[in-house]
């Protein structure tokens, strides 16, 4: 598997965790600016997780960009708007990472 494709998905991540974060600021796409900075940085996400897809499967591809976009947009929410995960919350992202670590180091594509 290609380095370029886990670069990709990497900044595909970055994107949908931005995007994220700018819909949090969009309160309910009530404000122009978070909003339209949420629509672009969504498109720019499925634009380069479609470069992904292209040499990795699309369940591995897409369990990877979930996983990865969920633990990224928790750090980030945490930093930012101090939403502090439980214990219970911190278990289930260490599944998480423990889950994304197996399919892509220890599955088979």
């Amino acid at each position: 598997m290609p380095l370029i494709s886990y670069i990709f998905l990497l900044i595909a991540v970055a994107f949908g965790t931005v995007s994220n974060t700018f819909t949090k600021n969009a309160d309910g796409f009530t404000k122009l600016i978070p909003s339209t900075l949420s629509i672009i940085t969504i498109i720019l996400c499925m634009f380069f997780l479609s470069k992904v897809m292209k040499t990795l499967p699309i369940g591995i591809t897409y369990a990877s960009f979930a996983g990865l976009c969920i633990i990224a947009t928790v750090v980030v929410g945490t930093i930012k708007f101090n939403q502090v995960p439980d214990t219970f919350t911190l278990i289930g992202l260490g599944l998480i990472i423990s889950g994304v670590f197996v399919v892509n180091v220890l599955g088979k594509t």
